[in-house]
């Protein structure tokens, strides 16, 4: 029990198992994906099939940005501790809705049922991020990027759990994907129980005595506050909208499934994210986040080329080494230069980035289905493909493109953030030459 009455280890685990609630149902609902588009969509809508579950899992974003953007500018009027409980009761009632699509009736139906729930699932991931990034921060408020970075090593964590439970449950014990999104709730009913039983903190802005009207206007009165967000766009599709897309476009062009792929490059970002902290202290924040673009842009553009179990993980190698500290040293880079905007600064953060894969993720469905149909020389012949080396050639190539677009993503960041990281450091420069003449003086 700390010294100002919180329990700030059971808090921080508590954060810990609701972001890995998150990611687990990120994962199971990314790994169950290609099932639900075999099984709802194809046999109703062949052509278009890979728009409309992009679409489905584009709306968990929706549902996580809006609820982000909501939420965060009132963690301390509604209460920390209740934020986590919605998340958890979102976690349970997301999946049922899920589970429950496919008795809906017609296929209008079926998908406004599985959208809905898509959209709870991502409620409880925004209610999750709104919460736990702000606490965390009022935790350890002189070690931010080392924590924020500790507490989402856990989003692979969960990503790998899911993704291994997404195998398991297919391919050796031949379960539908129903068993499969049933499994969310079974650590979102564990983090909510827990925080019952725990006193939550107040935010950082709120511990330095700045007002709610001032919070909210903090933003606005520092216009270089929205380049983050703007950046934190770009970051997100870099991360997470290929971490969305890897099963649908990989499984059937390298050989293995590929949500393996996502399940080996969040173990390499689990552990990385342990090392954030030195890391920082050596480039700086954004020095950091400059030199990840580099293997980031090869690591996507790789999986562009890959046609084998072996490039695809030598490619995902890279791209795993260039996001793994993108989002949770964004959010460090702003709660550290604008703490007074608190839990409303990092929200809008978060937001950004959701809104970014809301947007991003049907139009790579959409490149695509229209790569897929060009290769097969028009919807027709595409219908008439049977499973085999012709099928997997065009869908090789539909995921070729789909990929390369994504790869110029991390290629504009690196001009982005090096300007960023030159002009702070020039800044701190002409800083130090001006108290040096002063000391003269």
């Amino acid at each position: 029990m700390a010294s100002d009455g919180y329990n700030r280890r059971a808090i921080f685990w508590i954060c810990v198992l609701a972001l890995f609630t998150a990611a687990l149902s990120f994962s199971i609902r990314t790994g169950a994906s290609g099932a639900m588009k075999a099984a709802l969509l194809d046999p109703a809508v062949p052509a278009h099939s890979g728009e409309m579950i992009a679409a489905v899992l584009g709306y968990s974003f929706l549902g996580f940005a809006l609820s982000l953007l909501l939420i965060s500018p009132l963690l301390d009027i509604i209460g920390a501790k209740r934020v986590i409980l919605l998340a958890s009761a979102c976690f349970i009632l997301g999946p049922i809705l899920i589970i429950l699509s496919p008795q809906a009736g017609g296929i209008d139906a079926v998908y406004g049922l599985l959208s809905l729930g898509m959209i709870v699932c991502g409620i409880g991931w925004g209610a999750t991020e709104a919460s736990i990034n702000p606490v965390t921060a009022s935790l350890y408020p002189d070690d931010k990027t080392h924590r924020l970075n500790v507490l989402h090593a856990w989003w692979p964590a969960g990503l790998v759990v899911g993704g291994l439970a997404s195998l398991a449950l297919f391919s050796e014990l031949g379960l539908g994907w129903q068993v499969l999104i049933a499994l969310i709730c079974v650590p979102g009913v564990l983090f909510g129980g827990w925080a019952l039983t725990q006193d939550f903190p107040k935010t950082e802005s709120t511990n330095l005595g700045v007002p709610f009207k001032e919070m909210f206007a903090e933003p606005f009165r520092r216009p270089s506050f929205w380049i983050f967000p703007a950046i934190m766009f770009l970051t997100a599709s870099a991360e997470l909208a290929p971490g969305s897309w890897v099963d649908i476009a990989l499984t059937q062009t390298v050989g293995m499934p590929g949500i393996l792929v996502l399940v080996y490059v969040s173990a390499i970002m689990f552990v990385m994210r342990h090392f954030a902290g030195a890391l920082e202290k050596r480039f700086s924040d954004m020095g950091l986040l400059c030199v990840c673009t580099i293997p980031a842009a090869i690591g996507l553009y790789g999986l562009s080329l890959a046609s084998s179990p072996l490039t695809a993980l030598v490619a995902a190698t890279l791209w795993a080494f260039g996001v793994c500290f993108m989002w949770p040293t964004m959010l460090a880079a702003a709660a550290r230069r604008y703490p007074r905007s608190g839990p409303w600064g990092i929200g809008i953060l978060g937001f950004a980035g959701a809104m970014a894969i809301y947007f991003v993720l049907p139009e790579i469905g959409k490149i695509y289905d229209r790569a897929k149909l060009e290769k097969a020389g028009g919807e027709g012949a595409f219908a008439a493909l049977q499973p085999g080396p012709d099928l997997q050639q065009v869908l090789a190539y539909a995921a070729e493109q789909s990929f390369q677009v994504i790869a110029i993503i991390p290629a504009v960041l690196f001009f982005i953030f090096g300007a960023v990281w030159f002009f702070e450091r020039s800044a701190r420069a002409r800083s130090f030459v001006v108290e040096a003449q002063e000391a003269a003086e």
